[in-house]
């Protein structure tokens, strides 16, 4: 069972001396079949990223490791997954991505204009009003069909972005994430632990 984020030693970090309950140790079979996947065109994919990590540690921003991964992948047609809420941000996004030779192809959450009642949502706090649906699965296939290489997703909401990872046939990065309270940053409310923390502690309810 891997408990990892209870860890207090890490010694994966430094190639020795592993506690007995460390995945190394109890779950060897499992961890070198994963290793096999390295085999495989998963290969190019890891040693660039490697790679990019060393390279621009502490010096280059999320937007420019994406930009050096996808040229050092030879991905020159990219595709941009956006949420409307973005769309400015997309827009500038894209002008970088060309300024930098990419050819760039994007595809808005509500692509389709599918209103939400086909998925069994009612709109109860504006009931006349249209309301589109998001459809994360519609632009993954706008991108795939426009033989985009890598995909790039920007702020599509929670589980959106899981049926985008779902659905994609090729490979996907983040540039950010959604977050409507704290500024497109969700580790803020780890980082401001002092005050969110207990706003976030037991909030699920439980179902019977």
């Amino acid at each position: 069972m891997s408990e990892c984020a209870d860890c207090k030693v890490y010694k994966c970090c430094h190639g020795e001396s592993f506690p007995s309950n460390c995945p190394v140790i109890s779950e060897s079979a499992l961890l070198g079949k994963a290793f096999d996947c390295y085999h495989t065109e998963d290969l190019e994919i890891a040693r660039v990223a490697a790679v990019v990590e060393m390279e621009g540690q502490g010096c280059w921003p999320r937007l420019r490791e994406i930009m050096e991964f996808a040229e050092r992948l030879g991905s020159r047609r990219v595709g941009l997954a956006f949420c409307v809420g973005l769309r400015e941000e997309a827009r500038i996004c894209t002008k970088i991505l060309e300024s930098n030779g990419f050819e760039v192809r994007s595809a808005i959450c509500k692509t389709g204009s599918v209103e939400k009642k086909a998925i069994g949502v009612n709109n109860e706090l504006h009931p006349a009003k249209f309301e589109p649906m998001c459809n994360p699965i519609a632009q993954a296939a706008l991108l795939e069909e426009a033989g985009c290489q890598l995909h790039i997703i920007l702020g599509l909401c929670v589980g959106h972005d899981t049926l985008y990872f779902k659905h994609a046939k090729v490979p996907v990065t983040v540039l950010a994430v959604k977050d409507r309270v704290l500024a497109h940053n969700p580790l803020g409310a780890i980082y401001a632990g002092h005050f969110y923390g207990n706003k976030l502690k037991n909030v699920i309810k439980k179902k019977d």
